[in-house]
């Protein structure tokens, strides 16, 4: 039988205690989970670069270039990516180019430029005091210099 509004239970503050401590804590763990997200926003695209400076360090060159391009297989497509070579690529990157033989490399943080279509890795290579700029695009996670 349905209890009216003349037939309440009675107040119960154990009850009280334990509704308002899972709301609180419901809006804590948001809040974590807000701020956790809003910190590894960039995260992908600092792998991304991550996973090319490694490559480089490795001398794998053909596979630096993938990621690059983020296409594996651009052997198979050449025709594809005229302009940006592989010849031009290992002369910018290659053991003469302007970073020389990368040995080491520590990703720094990133930033994404308002109003761009990508994000800016910062990356501290071979303990330099110039730092390189990476821009991720997001759309497809292709690499290029960065304009910023």
């Amino acid at each position: 039988m349905p209890t009216t509004l003349f037939e309440a239970l009675p107040y119960d503050p154990k009850r009280e205690r334990r509704r308002n401590a899972i709301i609180v804590t419901a809006v804590a763990l948001l809040l974590v989970v807000a701020a956790l997200l809003y910190l590894f926003r960039n995260l992908p695209y600092e792998r991304v670069v991550d996973r090319f400076f490694t490559a480089l360090e490795k001398k794998d060159f053909e596979a630096a270039y993938g990621i690059w391009l983020n296409d594996p297989d651009w052997k198979q497509n050449q025709a594809k990516h005229t302009n940006y070579t592989f010849h031009d690529f290992y002369v910018d990157w290659g053991p003469g180019g302007e970073w020389g033989i990368i040995r080491q490399h520590e990703i720094v943080g990133s930033a994404a430029p308002k109003g761009g279509s990508g994000v800016v890795v910062v990356v501290k290579v071979n303990e330099r005091a110039e730092e390189a700029r990476i821009w991720v695009e997001r759309k497809d996670k292709t690499l290029t210099f960065s304009p910023y």
